[in-house]
């Protein structure tokens, strides 16, 4: 398989409370910090946020995929992603998903079968399969 792109990132410091991110190409360069609700400043964005803002991205990006693919025009996407942190009876962390993308110019059935095919498609969503819990709610604008 040939390599289309790799992004570089640094994290230093404390990570994920107090830890700075540092991308390759100087286009990312901002601290992270625990949300208030794990006890934290919630002064900066954290590791949850930035997994959300990708997945996002990259799932509208295989749901305009999937549209093109079946002939289908839509008029506008947006989405909604909540990547959520669990804390298990075992003491191990985890993390679950919900993709709420809302399409436009298609009926509702037609929006669920579009999100549930990028779902197939969007590399983020096959690098979790089978690992996290992952809820798909789409709906026509």
């Amino acid at each position: 398989m040939a390599t289309s792109y790799t992004a570089v990132v640094d994290v230093d410091g404390e990570g994920r409370n107090g830890g700075h991110v540092h991308s390759s190409d100087g286009l990312l360069d901002f601290a992270l910090a625990l949300p208030k609700e794990l006890g934290g400043s919630g002064a900066a964005t954290n590791p949850e946020q930035l997994f959300a803002a990708g997945w996002a991205a990259c799932f509208l990006g295989a749901l305009r995929r999937a549209a093109t693919s079946r002939k289908i025009r839509l008029t506008s996407t947006t989405i909604s992603a909540e990547v959520t942190l669990t804390h298990g009876d075992d003491g191990e962390f985890s993390l679950s998903a919900t993709l709420s993308p809302v399409l436009g110019g298609v009926d509702g059935v037609t929006a669920q079968e579009l999100a549930d095919a990028a779902h197939q498609l969007c590399p983020y969503s096959k690098a979790t399969r089978g690992n996290i819990a992952v809820t798909i709610n789409a709906s026509a604008a």
